[in-house]
């Protein structure tokens, strides 16, 4: 008699399970001490305070205005830059290695300049985050450019795009599209991590990275 197979969502569940009930006996019986390592009971328990508080939805409402303020920047910088990039060979040049020399700069080493700059203030969380999301939006727009065939160039010529515009516009701009998406999702990966750090920083005094150092100043 054949048995029935796992499904995947089934396995996904079970795995779950299974890291909560590893994480709760290490935390009773391992660790023993709720400072070093609470237990997920201990931390769901602490979710449910800081709810009947009524402040949480307030610090996610905060931390989502950071972070907009520094994605929506990002997008407004870094698609046309790395347009300019990718597809006009002088402006590469000219401009590559200015980006090179800033883009290994860590986001948090800007958190000083951010807080000299706008103080403790919405704008400066998000210029942490538009520092850490902004670099891989004009590296993979460029690449998407840069990857777009000569005979599509070449087609879109025939056609009638003579401009650089409408080929940028018609052509070169589409077959980039999943190259961008990709870059804007890996901006928005990093963008929050640099925005819970920033927060637990003090480029704020609001929003989730905020209260998290704060709960955890409090042993809370």
């Amino acid at each position: 008699m054949k048995t029935k197979p796992v499904s995947k969502k089934g396995i996904e569940i079970i795995s779950l399970v299974t890291a909560i009930i590893i994480w709760q006996l290490i935390a009773d019986f391992v660790i023993g001490n709720t400072f070093i390592l609470p237990s997920f009971t201990d931390v769901v328990y602490s979710f449910i305070t800081i709810v009947e508080r009524g402040v949480l939805f307030t610090d996610i409402g905060i931390s989502l205005l950071h972070f907009g303020i520094g994605i929506i920047s990002a997008l407004i910088v870094g698609i046309p830059i790395g347009i300019a990039m990718g597809w006009f060979q002088t402006v590469d040049r000219i401009t590559d290695p200015l980006i090179e020399i800033v883009r290994p700069i860590p986001p948090l080493a800007w958190i000083p300049f951010a807080i000299v700059w706008f103080g403790l203030t919405h704008q400066s969380a998000g210029f942490v985050v538009f520092v850490g999301a902004v670099f891989p939006i004009i590296i993979n727009t460029v690449a998407g450019f840069k990857s777009v065939s000569r005979v599509y160039v070449e087609a879109g010529k025939v056609l009638g795009c003579m401009k650089s515009t409408s080929l940028i516009r018609h052509v070169a701009l589409p077959y980039s599209l999943p190259s961008i998406a990709s870059g804007i999702r890996i901006a928005m990966g990093v963008g929050w991590m640099c925005l819970v750090a920033a927060e637990m920083f003090g480029v704020s005094k609001n929003g989730l990275g905020y209260k998290i150092w704060w709960h955890y100043y409090l042993h809370q």
